[in-house]
């Protein structure tokens, strides 16, 4: 464990670093997965995950269930509209504990984050909030000509200050040959194994959904069990319905009782 301070001056210890994650680019594949909730996060610390990305509004959950793990807190694309707004966000997530953020704006955004030696992570690929400039949820890097458009960008964010960016659906041999002519730390999300940190979702990983997308692979099978949740709560409301309907509940375990002496005081009090 790293010995740190936070951007809050207060002590703290991480597994790694920013200056880590640099120092092992090419050297050691990391995982990483999402979190925003304390249980999450501490799953993916006993799961032996290494780095957690969730949202900047859910530090404070996510740092009680893994307080060590390198977190990067995603500013939500609509949230915060202005330079300020976003520079704002940023700064008070840093001070609840976030090691890095992560924002889906352009060069500009990540250019006034890094001025304030914020390590940022950018999202290059598919950006699903922006598909609709490349006709739809689609992998990219298919073509000579926007692999090669693909690699400026990596230049520019680059140029811009970046850290680290999620590559995501992008043709595999593409990643590996841009992750190895990158400075930036290269997180896969669907991009295959060519890159430093292989990312998926946690509701992916477990299998929280009847299915997944191409680029995922179910785990665990979380679904099965939520399903038997909801047949078991409909179960069970439907029993407390009919045992109310028969007058079998509340039974006689489940209210309180006053003596005889109190109730017939009671009652002659009454009339």
């Amino acid at each position: 464990m790293k010995r740190i301070y936070d951007w809050d001056a207060m002590f703290s210890l991480r597994n790694y670093t920013a200056s880590d994650l640099r120092a092992l680019k090419g050297i050691r594949k990391l995982v990483q997965t999402t979190a925003n909730t304390t249980e999450e996060a501490a799953a993916a610390k006993d799961g032996g995950i290494d780095l957690i990305m969730g949202n900047a509004h859910n530090t404070s959950a996510v740092r009680q269930g893994a307080p060590e793990l390198f977190f990067t807190a995603a500013l939500g694309l609509p949230d915060f509209a202005t330079e300020r707004d976003v520079l704002t966000a940023a700064f008070a997530a840093m001070k609840d504990g976030d090691d890095s953020i992560y924002t889906a704006r352009g060069p500009h955004i990540v250019e006034l984050l890094a001025r304030e030696d914020i390590p940022v992570m950018c999202h290059l690929g598919l950006v699903p909030r922006k598909s609709t400039w490349r006709g739809g949820l689609r992998a990219v890097g298919k073509t000579a000509n926007e692999s090669i458009a693909l690699w400026n960008a990596f230049r520019t964010m680059e140029d811009a200050g970046a850290f680290s960016v999620e590559a995501e659906v992008i043709c595999d041999r593409v990643m590996a040959e841009i992750s190895t002519r990158t400075s930036l730390i290269t997180s896969s999300l669907g991009s295959g194994l060519g890159a430093d940190i292989i990312y998926l979702f946690q509701n992916d990983i477990c299998g929280e959904q009847p299915e997944s997308p191409r680029h995922a692979r179910a785990f665990g099978d979380l679904n099965s069990l939520y399903e038997q949740i909801k047949h078991q709560r409909r179960v069970a409301l439907s029993a407390f319905r009919k045992s109310v309907e028969e007058e079998q509940f509340p039974g006689p375990s489940e209210c309180a009782t006053i003596s005889d002496a109190e109730f017939e005081s009671f009652i002659t009090r009454l009339e």
